[in-house]
């Protein structure tokens, strides 16, 4: 049975299933809980789901205690977390802060540090101002191949984001440098990247996987940003490897 959760701080669902174990599902910037559709199948038969959406919050420690709280009212005390781009930023900052909550760790298309804050910072002036529709087709350049051809759904779920809630999570991200705390990560780890993203690839992953303590990763081919979508089938086997273990 899938669920809203209407007390919680960020928009939140819940699919419940007769299981024991929680997964946390945590999109990307201006993604909604729909860029984990492709996943729900594969998922929902090992774990009870919980997926969210960030709202306006301008530092990563809050998107992170949002999720938190989140957990703390569904009486879920611990869980296994999978995360997308920004999604995947918030698990390493639970990790890290919260090791007693996160069991298990899937970061996906992410970076412990996303370069310098100013062109975040600028995207944030102009999502202000102008909304999402200036930067819709760079976006969907960066998250998907030109061979992917599925682009319209997420051309209007980028175009429907609220625009505070989007430019306070680039300056979240503007502020973002994780480098000297992945260490602290002591969650069994897999770090997922595609071997053309140009946001967040095999260099932001390879750090990962080195300063992250025993951490797995895996790089798949002919592959952009959104891996979640584009590579849905490969994404899932990988994370649902870990995830099992």
């Amino acid at each position: 049975m899938r669920r809203a959760v209407p007390w919680a701080k960020c928009r939140s669902f819940v699919d419940d299933a007769p299981v024991v174990e929680t997964l946390v599902l945590s999109p990307s910037l201006g993604s909604t809980r729909a860029i984990w559709d492709r996943q729900v199948p594969a998922f929902e038969p090992r774990f009870r789901l919980v997926r969210h959406e960030h709202r306006g919050r301008d530092s990563v420690e809050a998107l992170a205690k949002d999720v938190l709280d989140l957990l703390d009212s569904e009486g879920v005390e611990r869980a296994s977390f999978c995360g997308v781009s920004l999604g995947g930023v918030v698990g390493m900052w639970l990790a890290a802060s919260a090791p007693e909550r996160i069991d298990r760790l899937v970061l996906a298309a992410t970076s412990a540090h996303f370069g310098p804050p100013e062109p975040w910072r600028e995207r944030a002036a102009l999502v202000r101002a102008e909304g999402t529709g200036p930067i819709v087709d760079a976006t969907m350049d960066r998250w998907f191949t030109p061979a992917f051809q599925e682009r319209e759904p997420f051309r209007r779920m980028l175009l429907e984001s609220p625009r505070e809630d989007y430019a306070a999570c680039c300056e979240a991200i503007a502020n973002w440098d994780f480098r000297d705390e992945l260490r602290k990560i002591s969650a069994p780890t897999v770090v997922i990247t595609g071997a053309d993203d140009p946001t967040a690839g095999p260099a932001h992953a390879q750090l990962l996987a080195e300063e992250i303590p025993d951490a797995v990763l895996v790089v798949f081919p002919d592959t952009a940003h959104m891996i979640v979508v584009e590579r849905a089938d490969a994404f899932n086997a990988a994370a649902l490897d870990h995830l099992t273990q």
